[in-house]
């Protein structure tokens, strides 16, 4: 994930929590995670370390520590390239500072590895109206990466993100919360992976294909809308729905659906379950396999540019622990979040696997993967 869009999700995280109670500082905590992806012939994993700490009432500091240690590669990688492994770092220092009803949040992101260089700056405010019964919340964030690739020293690319967000959360009635938001995100400079490459037919044997490096549009610009609702059961329980739609300057629409349950088991265990459903078209010049060499002026056979689906299944369980007999900690809180993922891509193609196929009559590509995310939460 590029630091841009892990900079968003952090503002938006914060967003939508002050959406659902009153106008407060982030509590002082320190947040411990293990996070580990394995899936498509990947292995993402390494640990997470969050530090938030208040001066005086109306001013709250965050630092973040995040690493993701990659070894191999996806499958439209290795289909011209070989396995690899890498290490991202990523630092993250923010400021919170309350007046009144209202939150005024300003970051900066730094994320690094041996062939990518990204920095962000996040900005949001969040207001209260009518009692803390509505919430308007505003938010942008500005990236400028460094495009490296690997045994060339040559090879220096820019790319620009900006990224845009307004949301407005409502409660409805003492049980029931609503929200929307709304998000504009654009791109500009080298977007494409320089590893990766498309294949077209060879023009002196049709059973063969070849291959050549990727060329996408040099600007993006995409738009999301995302609704849910949070609905609170009397027996500490809650329901919560979501639907997402994404579009964007290259033609790939999106739709998302979500539903989660969180239940108490008792007054410090708690479980939860999730179902996830995405699916999107593919971009206008992606093309699993092109007529010829240059066919046209933007080229793409990476496959999340493919139409595709995925679903999600996921569960979780936490115990909570308040007025811990440990000193100076306030609540002591461990997470388990196990999710499943299944993909199938319906105009992808897995060139990898054995068999005499002629081009184009590969079979489907498709792929499992499982998320699992450990966490300790200390307030103190």
């Amino acid at each position: 994930m590029s630091a841009i869009c892990r900079a968003a999700c952090i503002l938006l995280a914060g967003l939508v929590a002050s959406g659902v109670q009153a106008a407060t500082l982030p509590v002082d905590n320190v947040d411990v995670l293990y996070h580990r992806y394995d899936g498509g012939g990947m292995v993402i994993d390494g640990p997470s370390v969050l530090v938030r700490k208040s001066a005086g009432s109306q001013v709250s500091f965050t630092g973040q520590y995040y690493v993701d240690s990659v070894s191999a590669a996806s499958v439209d990688v290795l289909a011209t390239a070989s396995k690899y492994e890498e290490e991202r770092t990523e630092y993250t220092a923010g400021v919170d500072y309350l007046h009144d009803s209202a939150i005024l949040s300003l970051g900066y992101t730094n994320s690094s590895e041996n062939d990518y260089e990204a920095n962000t700056v996040f900005f949001s405010v969040s207001q209260e109206f009518f009692g803390g019964l509505s919430t308007l919340r505003m938010g942008y964030a500005q990236g400028w990466d460094d495009v490296g690739k690997v045994g060339n020293t040559n090879f220096d690319e820019q790319a620009d993100r900006r990224n845009y967000q307004l949301g407005l959360s409502q409660v409805i009635t003492k049980n029931t919360v609503m929200g929307i938001d709304l998000e504009a995100v654009t791109d500009e400079g080298f977007l494409e992976n320089p590893y990766r490459q498309n294949r077209y037919l060879d023009p002196a044997d049709s059973t063969q294909y070849l291959y050549q490096p990727e060329q996408y549009p040099e600007t993006r610009t995409s738009f999301a809308v995302a609704t849910r609702a949070m609905y609170y059961l009397p027996y500490r329980a809650s329901l919560r729905g979501e639907y997402r739609y994404f579009d964007d300057s290259w033609g790939i629409q999106a739709h998302t659906f979500e539903m989660a349950y969180v239940h108490p088991l008792t007054a410090q265990w708690t479980v939860e379950g999730r179902v996830r459903y995405y699916m999107q078209d593919q971009a206008d010049f992606y093309s699993d396999l092109y007529a010829y060499a240059n066919s046209q002026n933007h080229l793409g056979r990476d496959k999340e540019l493919s139409t595709f689906s995925g679903t999600t299944f996921g569960t979780g369980v936490t115990y909570e622990l308040r007025q811990a007999s440990l000193p100076g900690i306030d609540r002591l809180q461990f997470n388990l979040l196990l999710d499943y993922l299944n993909f199938e891509y319906d105009n992808f193609r897995d060139v990898t696997t054995g068999g005499n196929y002629l081009p184009g009559q590969e079979p489907l590509y498709g792929f499992d993967a499982f998320v699992t995310r450990a966490s300790i939460i200390i307030e103190y």
